[in-house]
């Protein structure tokens, strides 16, 4: 019996060194260059969006929204609070859903992090993430016009931590906070990899989620992407190993989207702002668009 266990140890520990040599860097660059953005350009990317305010674009306006919300390096938490910010300063409640619904889904950091899954996964990434900010910015114009979406009231902008003078050591404090939050749930994606390489078949993944089953496979990873998402940066390596595995790209599609917008941290956050008859809306909004982006970029990819 120990011999089994330390047979077992021996295998674990080599599918997770393995995996670790293949993706670290990624994660070391994805901290990095989101450290980048948050010190030295989040305050240009949030002046980007005030300027929105004035600009006549109607409801197009939600295009540049979107993308702005990727490009901001904040979580959620940290984003409601800016978003509050821009309401009391007359932003348009369907522009705001566009920046914070994408800003939910994808970040600098996290992009960086997904160029381990391979150019394709990455643009189904990025591509499946800015249309849905672009949704859902369309739905609120559509069901709520003029009418507020999201409830502020008492949200502020929250203080700081980048506020070192010497920029080097703003930088490093930064990077130190990104270490501490996405180290552990990063070893932790490892060592799931690892053992689902050393005890999940292929075959029998591939079945499930790949191709040959998409429908299903589609709806079984959007809804697995619910409780199994924690971290961005934590599930790259099961994702990198289930597409090695089988996974067809659409299911990663669907699991990507839902278990980015379903972070409990994330749901916390918008139930406080969207009520409990809106926050129902958005669940069924993210699991209508996960199942669809899953089953058109199974036609498309």
């Amino acid at each position: 019996m120990i011999d089994i266990l330390q047979r077992e140890i021996v295998y674990i520990s080599y599918y997770f060194m393995v995996q670790l040599r293949q993706i670290a860097a990624y994660w070391i660059l994805g901290m990095v260059v989101g450290s980048l953005v948050s010190v030295f350009a989040k305050d240009a990317i949030h002046g980007c969006f005030e300027r929105l305010r004035d600009k006549r674009w109607g409801v197009w306006g939600v295009i540049p929204a979107s993308l702005l919300g990727i490009a901001s390096p904040l979580c959620m938490y940290g984003t409601i609070p800016i978003a509050a910010s821009f309401s009391r300063h007359g932003m348009r409640h369907d522009w705001l859903a566009a920046f914070m619904m994408s800003s939910v889904l994808l970040n600098p950091q996290l992009i960086f992090y997904s160029t381990a899954l391979g150019p394709t996964a990455l643009a189904v990434r990025l591509i499946s993430c800015t249309i849905c900010g672009m949704a859902a910015g369309l739905l609120v114009h559509i069901c709520y016009g003029k009418e507020p979406f999201f409830d502020f009231n008492g949200f502020e902008p929250r203080a700081s931590h980048d506020t070192d003078p010497n920029p080097v050591l703003r930088f490093l404090k930064n990077l130190g906070r990104n270490v501490r939050a996405t180290g552990l749930y990063f070893l932790l994606g490892v060592l799931l990899s690892a053992l689902f390489q050393r005890y999940v078949p292929a075959d029998r993944f591939a079945e499930l989620f790949g191709k040959s089953n998409e429908g299903f496979g589609v709806l079984m990873a959007a809804t697995i992407g619910v409780p199994l998402y924690a971290c961005g940066g934590g599930t790259i390596p099961l994702l990198q190993q289930w597409l090695v595995s089988g996974m067809s790209m659409g299911s990663a599609a669907a699991f990507m989207i839902t278990g980015s917008a379903t972070k409990i941290t994330n749901l916390g956050a918008l139930k406080i702002v969207l009520g409990i008859k809106r926050f129902v809306l958005y669940i069924a909004f993210v699991m209508a668009f996960s199942l669809i982006t899953g089953l058109l970029t199974n036609l498309v990819v």
